[in-house]
């Protein structure tokens, strides 16, 4: 039985993993913004252990380290935020939370985790993004983070010769994050047109299962 910390497990492609994971009997510990969120998650994913962690905010994200267990055979940051507009319309708090819990949360969550790790021979999974490739027009604070998450996967990956590290970046996908987007854009959404996130769950649980000869640095995922 294999233990994961898990982030963004209350929706999307994070919710699918958890649900997943459990299903074969792993341990999931997942991250919640609150107490009040982290009953919801527990009511429903039967069986989840939570953990309460602001990803907004760095010392709130590192205080979870203390609460970690001895070993952990992997960490998947599935959590994000998204808020799109130009370069000259953006406020500074636009700026400041994409980074902060695209970006900080899981370079400060890596970190803390490192030793329990280190100790199962782990791997890492950063759920990226099409932004993280290429900035596109009103994506830019998005993809900011998003490129820097790529950087981040890169610097642990070449630092930490006994945690793999891989890099997911998919495509639109249909979660609550893409209807939101749709929303921004002013644009309809229907979540058919997208790739569904059970498709992309079943891609990190293929990089998981990987054996120890292999390493998957980076995989792009794409709508057809």
């Amino acid at each position: 039985m294999s233990t994961h910390l898990l982030t963004g497990a209350g929706s999307g492609i994070g919710r699918i993993l958890a649900e997943r994971l459990l299903a074969r009997g792993d341990q999931v510990l997942a991250v919640a913004r609150s107490e009040e969120r982290a009953a919801e998650m527990a009511a429903d994913l039967p069986g989840i252990t939570t953990l309460v962690a602001d990803l907004a905010d760095a010392a709130s994200t590192e205080a979870s380290g203390e609460r970690l267990p001895a070993r952990l055979d992997s960490v998947v940051h599935a959590a994000g935020v998204v808020e799109l507009g130009a370069v000259g319309d953006l406020p500074a708090t636009a700026w400041t939370e994409q980074l902060a819990v695209n970006l900080v949360a899981p370079a400060v969550l890596t970190r803390v985790a490192l030793p329990a790790l280190r100790a199962a021979r782990g791997t890492v999974v950063l759920l990226n993004s099409g932004a993280g490739l290429r900035a596109n027009p009103q994506w830019a604070a998005y993809a900011a983070s998003k490129h820097g998450l790529r950087a981040l996967a890169d610097s642990l990956r070449a630092e930490e010769p006994d945690v793999r590290v891989t890099s997911v970046f998919p495509g639109r996908t249909a979660t609550a994050m893409q209807e939101t987007v749709h929303a921004q854009e002013g644009k309809a959404y229907d979540a058919s047109d997208w790739i569904q996130p059970g498709t992309v769950a079943d891609l990190v649980l293929h990089v998981l299962d990987l054996p120890r000869d292999a390493e998957v640095p980076e995989v792009v995922v794409k709508p057809v």
